[in-house]
């Protein structure tokens, strides 16, 4: 970059910083927006700073929480926005500041709107450093009372060591987790969304797992997975269920699905089920036959304590365990596909 351009795009993005901290481009609004913060953020990331001032930012989030444990674009708001939720948990989590327990409780005020029932599953997992985590699941319950069950999850954590990113500074910072983590829960969300409005064909369970990321998948397994193994042991009365599928980094814009090995070898039904589903819904293009890879994910605690669950993950994702794991990197396109192949299957 130019001598003395980085400097002069800092004092354009920094025109935009309202009295309170915050960012927006309306000249009209004499205060910050969600949304504003978030494309802040993107602006100093494309010339590879941080905003300055972090504490302002966070302060001029915190007037925009709502009651319902979310973030609104508007000071006041009665309940929050998708999208300034999403755009705010990003902010906060890229600056390296925790996440309070209300976007669980947001989370789950989501999900008891649409299910029959919904669990909540607390417990707390000390990890091999010694530190206490404390970690929810959330299962949202459709027909509770069917004996034939199908288990849609997805982990609605997001890794807090972005180990993978190219610069070294940066991999202390927490990944965003738009693709890794919130990609598998918009899913599910909107699944939660046509089955309350057409009751599935079967009972159909949707499980949000906690602490699937957290520590090192390659040296201390005990500290991965944390929410899906707490679940195996935990299961609701009548299970196992008919199959489970996970869904896992599938909303990345050039998305591609084959099958995942441990999910081949141990549930090859459940993959024909799948993939059938979706060539018959014309995905064809999406859902490609063979294995390329095999992975340890949340599936493969499921498939220990004998639940058949398979992985629908696209795992050619550059951004994966990155700073860059943000919501400008998944299409709104490909939670599509994959949600309708999900309803589907239960219809």
């Amino acid at each position: 970059m130019p001598r003395g351009l980085d400097q002069a795009l800092i004092e354009r993005i920094e025109s935009f910083r309202k009295a309170d901290g915050g960012y927006e481009g309306d000249a009209k609004l004499a205060h910050g927006t969600a949304y504003g913060a978030f494309v802040g953020l993107g602006a100093y990331e494309d010339i590879g700073r941080t905003p300055p001032h972090a504490l302002k930012l966070i302060q001029s989030l915190k007037r925009l929480e709502t009651p319902d444990g979310a973030w609104s674009n508007v000071p006041g708001a009665p309940i929050g926005a998708t999208n300034a939720t999403a755009g705010a948990v990003t902010l906060i989590r890229h600056l390296g500041f925790p996440v309070n327990e209300r976007a669980g409780d947001w989370l789950l005020a989501q999900l008891r709107a649409r299910a029959d029932t919904v669990w909540v599953q607390a417990f707390t997992h000390v990890t091999n450093r010694g530190d206490t985590l404390h970690l929810r699941n959330l299962l949202a319950r459709f027909r509770p009372g069917a004996a034939e069950r199908v288990l849609f999850l997805a982990h609605w954590d997001t890794r807090p060591r972005a180990d993978q990113s190219q610069n070294l500074g940066q991999q202390r910072l927490p990944v965003p987790g738009a693709n890794d983590g919130a990609s598998g829960v918009a899913v599910l969300l909107g699944v939660a969304d046509a089955l309350k409005a057409k009751p599935p064909g079967v009972g159909v369970d949707l499980l949000c797992v906690d602490g699937e990321d957290y520590g090192d998948f390659g040296k201390d397994t005990s500290d991965v997975l944390i929410g899906a193994r707490y679940f195996a042991a935990h299961q609701p009365p009548g299970y196992p269920p008919l199959y489970g599928v996970l869904f896992d980094m599938v909303g990345d814009k050039d998305q591609q699905f084959y099958y995942e090995g441990n999910s081949q070898a141990v549930a090859p039904e459940v993959v024909d089920r799948v993939w059938r589903t979706a060539a018959d819904l014309g995905y064809g293009r999406v859902f490609l036959p063979g294995v390329k890879q095999a992975l340890i994910d949340d599936h493969v605690a499921l498939q220990r304590a004998g639940i058949h669950a398979i992985d629908v993950v696209d795992f050619d994702y550059p951004y994966w365990h990155t700073t860059e794991d943000t919501i400008d990197k998944v299409a709104a396109a490909s939670l599509q596909v994959v949600g309708d192949v999900a309803v589907a299957l239960v219809r």
